[in-house]
């Protein structure tokens, strides 16, 4: 199944962030009090809607308990950022990004469970994202329009076999470049070396792909 995002907040951060969710397959739910926020990403994102984050019950219509996580991509506001934290935790949501605009408001943020806080620019949105959406990516580089390379933590149906066994140039169209273990990096690796838990591959792989690995 793809994984389910919520955006609240469609300035430049928000809307870069809803942005690059779509893109990247998820289904994004886009939120924000201006309806010419909104209207922007509607052929854009799953689901576009105008809501007042202070309207208890539009917000319980957003169904956000379903969320794999949840942006709040609001700082004009303290109290509107303070009140989606707090209900987005309230509602279940496993993992919450806050903006915050200050020390301030970081220390409040933190206080109302906030799990990632950021005070970010356009381009951290776009890698908020790609991380929210890639899980356990841990670096990532566009080397063109279609080809990324990323380093990727083991996945566990990796672990305990061998590259030649998993044969992932052919079954994932992954490139595998290098891997790291105990924070050596080995260009060309053995192809019959076993793989563990504890190491990460860096790899090359087109866009499309990227997109149907992290779906797994």
């Amino acid at each position: 199944m793809n994984k389910s995002f919520a955006v609240i907040g469609l300035g430049k951060f928000g809307e870069s962030i809803a942005r690059e969710l779509a893109s990247a397959g998820a289904d994004v739910l886009a939120v924000d009090i201006n309806k010419e926020r909104v209207h922007a990403l509607a052929d854009i994102v799953t689901c576009a809607v105008t809501v007042d984050v202070r309207d208890t019950d539009a917000m319980e219509s957003l169904g956000l308990s379903n969320m794999d996580a949840v942006v709040i991509a609001v700082t004009q506001s303290l109290d509107i950022s303070i009140l989606a934290t707090i209900y987005a935790k309230e509602c279940g949501v496993p993992y919450v990004v806050a903006k915050s605009k200050d020390e301030t408001h970081t220390k409040i943020l933190e206080k109302v469970g906030a799990d990632k806080i950021i005070i970010p620019e356009r381009e951290t949105g776009i890698r908020i994202a790609r991380h929210l959406v890639t899980g356990n990516v841990l670096n990532f580089v566009e080397l063109s329009d279609t080809i990324r390379m990323i380093e990727i933590g083991m996945r566990p149906e990796w672990a305990g076999r061998t590259l030649r066994e998993l044969n992932l140039r052919s079954k994932e169209k992954i490139n595998v470049i290098a891997i790291r273990s105990k924070g050596n990096l080995e260009v060309s690796p053995d192809p019959d070396e076993i793989l563990t838990p504890n190491m990460s591959m860096l790899i090359t792989i087109d866009k499309k792909a990227l997109n149907k690995l992290i779906k797994k």
